[in-house]
Order: C-alpha cells, then sequence, then structure tokens
C-alpha cells in the first residue's frame, strides 16, 4: 500500500493542481480596456470613420467605401485621421507597436485559416466589440469579441494612433 504525500509535499502540488485548472480557464483573447473618455482626437476620427463604413460591402483589395477589406478599412480610417499605416493586416502586424491592453482605436490582429500569420485586423470599438470587414459576401459590421471564434484566433493588438 502507497503511503499518503506528507502534509509539506501536499500543499504544493495542490497549488500547483489548482494552477493547472485556472490556467486551463484563462483565455488567450484580446486584453481590453474602454477609457472612451481619454481618447485622442485621432482615436475619435478612426472610430467615427469606422462607424461610418458599417454597412459598407465587402471587396477584396477594396479601400474605398464602395468597398472594403479588413485592412483596407484599417487604411481608410487611419488615412482620415492622417495617420499612414501598411495595406495588409500582416504588414499592419508587423510594422505597428504592440498593446498589452487595446483600447478604442487599437487594432486586434487574427490568424484566419492557417499558420499564425495575422491575416485578418479589426478596429476595436469599446466594450468588447470591434468593427472589421468579415469577408466575402458580407459588409461591415460589429463583432462582439467574446465569441469563440475570435478568441481562438487572436495574435495580439497594435496601434498606429495616439
Amino acid at each position: 500500500m502507497a503511503a499518503a504525500p506528507s502534509r509539506g509535499l501536499l500543499v504544493p502540488l495542490v497549488l500547483l493542481l489548482l494552477g493547472m485548472v485556472l490556467a486551463g480557464c484563462a483565455s488567450r483573447g484580446p486584453v481590453t480596456r474602454d477609457d472612451a473618455g481619454e481618447l485622442s482626437l485621432e482615436r475619435a476620427l478612426i472610430l467615427a470613420e469606422a462607424k461610418q463604413a458599417l454597412g459598407t460591402p465587402y471587396r477584396a483589395g477594396g479601400t474605398t467605401l464602395r468597398g472594403l477589406d479588413c485592412s483596407g478599412l484599417v487604411q481608410l480610417t487611419h488615412a482620415r485621421a492622417g495617420i499612414r499605416v501598411p495595406r495588409t493586416a500582416a504588414q499592419q502586424f508587423a510594422a505597428l507597436p504592440r498593446v498589452e491592453a487595446a483600447r478604442p482605436g487599437d487594432l486586434l490582429f487574427f490568424a484566419i485559416g492557417r499558420g499564425d500569420k495575422a491575416s485578418h485586423v479589426g478596429i476595436y470599438l469599446g466594450h468588447g466589440e470591434m468593427i472589421h470587414a468579415p469577408g466575402r459576401g458580407r459588409r461591415v459590421t460589429t463583432t462582439p469579441l467574446a465569441l469563440a471564434y475570435w478568441q481562438e484566433r487572436f495574435l495580439g493588438a497594435a496601434t498606429a494612433a495616439p
């Protein structure tokens, strides 16, 4: 018959198991903060332009309100705020400084499909939602970030706005 673990080993073992359980429950989705009262003029312009683009049809390579893809939405909204950003989601993710917690107007990057390359980007709206151009046959829309789909594909957040 095996001996019971001593009390000196039991406490660290219980703490280790508790940590493993809690880590399993943690999501890897975006960390956000909603301090809308402290938005810069550039962030306010980005969000206003993104809201104006709601309902715009998706168009691969699109950069105007006649049709947008995800990175085209980012490029358009940032240009209207006087900020230049690279063209594709992968280029934007590579070039822009990362942030730990996204604020309204920051960019959220996702790996859609195979690999871990940034292939989709959305603009953090606040209150756990993003504005993005979801894909063929759809229109620019808002989406809750709590959906498992986005949580599982999240790569990181970055910003170009002060």
